[in-house]
């Protein structure tokens, strides 16, 4: 809005006022739909029912929600949701959750869901989509449980890796680089140790005032932004979406929060490539499948640096291909902006590997080649290397 509205603009800001009192918001919020289609210990599997304008065709889609983040983080709002738009492409789309984490989760530690509950997901994915090669997109934490799943079980049914936001090198987020010294010095007595452990995790508020302070600036600025966009409705329904996200917060079990409060926070564990979980050091050199890896430009949470450090260590994939993209560390999956970036570049690489184009493939292969002077059709082709980058920032 300008300092000195026109009146066009007044009367959208009268009428977005009288919307938000009248139906208590401007967010279409409603879930898409869904059914459940596998369950077990913080493991709730759903299927995307397909879209009446669209048959559901192709690879499925699974979408790994992070820990204590809900699953609402792909399905924010209505035009701002990753899940109506897979499922208005025709996409067969799955969603993995957890569900409520309570005090009697507290002895289960990463090896739960690296080991049992996303290749269980994956598994079921496949299944449900009649044994299908399954394309899976990991927000955040969900990207690091994806990215060590691939590499501990080299037998599941994985046609490609989609990680983002996911930082790898924790000594480049400047939220805990300057802390690092003082948790290394301490070396685990001081009181974030205790507290987990006299809590059984990290309770549902302090992950919530984490995630917030995260965005701080954002936080002390968001009364000015919301004055100055007062006319534009869609400005307003996604802060409202925002703030449904971050009050719904989940809680982290104790062992698990522990085990990412020592070797990520703490130790840097993956900077390496390499990572513990249940007695077995698994490594991200062992991943076999594509892997296409975005960062956030404005991401305070998983910095562009912290999260292009895993490229190199993916020297067991074909293909490894870094984004660039708009938006801080939700934003990114699903601001604004991810409409025309991130989920656009996602859909060519979903399409790029699934299994109808490589069957495709292999069909024009096995054809006679074409005669002398007859240049053969999609020998243009251009792949997209792990240096590769839109910059789609700017």
């Amino acid at each position: 809005m300008d300092l000195i509205p026109k009146p066009d603009q007044v009367v959208a800001a009268a009428g977005n006022l009288a919307h938000k009192v009248l139906y208590g918001g401007l967010a279409d919020l409603r879930p898409m739909p869904r059914t459940l289609i596998d369950e077990g210990t913080l493991r709730e599997v759903y299927h995307y029912r397909p879209s009446a304008t669209a048959q559901e065709s192709g690879d499925p889609v699974l979408l790994v929600t992070p820990l204590a983040a809900p699953a609402i983080c792909y399905d924010l709002r209505r035009g701002c949701s990753l899940v109506e738009h897979l499922v208005t492409e025709g996409r067969p789309t799955y969603l993995l959750e957890y569900g409520e984490v309570s005090f009697k989760d507290r002895n289960l530690g990463m090896e739960h869901w690296i080991e049992e509950v996303v290749p269980t997901a994956i598994r079921e994915t496949s299944a449900h989509a009649g044994g299908r090669q399954v394309h899976v997109v990991g927000w955040s934490l969900g990207g690091i449980f994806s990215l060590l799943t691939a590499a501990s079980d080299a037998d599941l049914p994985i046609a490609s890796l989609t990680i983002v936001g996911s930082p790898v090198d924790v000594s480049l987020v400047p939220l805990v680089a300057p802390l690092r010294p003082l948790l290394n010095w301490i070396d685990g007595r001081g009181p974030i140790t205790g507290g987990y452990r006299m809590l059984g995790g990290a309770p549902k508020p302090l992950v919530k005032w984490a995630f917030q302070l995260s965005s701080f600036q954002k936080l002390v600025t968001k009364p000015v932004a919301k004055v100055a966009h007062f006319d534009d409705a869609d400005f307003l329904a996604q802060l409202e979406a925002v703030d449904r996200f971050t009050a719904n917060m989940i809680a982290y079990p104790g062992r698990t929060f522990g085990q990412l409060y020592h070797r990520f926070v703490k130790g840097n564990a993956m900077v390496n490539g390499t990572f513990e979980v249940g007695g077995r050091e698994l490594a991200l050199a062992d991943i076999g499948v594509p892997v296409l890896v975005f960062g956030g430009a404005n991401d305070g949470i998983a910095p562009v640096p912290a999260v292009r450090a895993l490229v190199p260590l993916l020297t067991g994939s074909p293909d490894v291909r870094f984004e660039v993209v708009p938006g801080g560390h939700l934003g990114m999956l699903t601001g604004r902006a991810a409409r025309g970036t991130t989920w656009v570049v996602l859909d060519e690489w979903i399409d790029q590997w699934s299994s109808d184009r490589a069957e495709a493939a292999t069909a024009q292969a096995a054809e006679p080649a074409p005669s002398a002077g007859t240049p053969a059709i999609g020998t243009g082709a251009r792949r997209h290397g792990s240096k590769s980058s839109r910059a789609l920032a700017k």
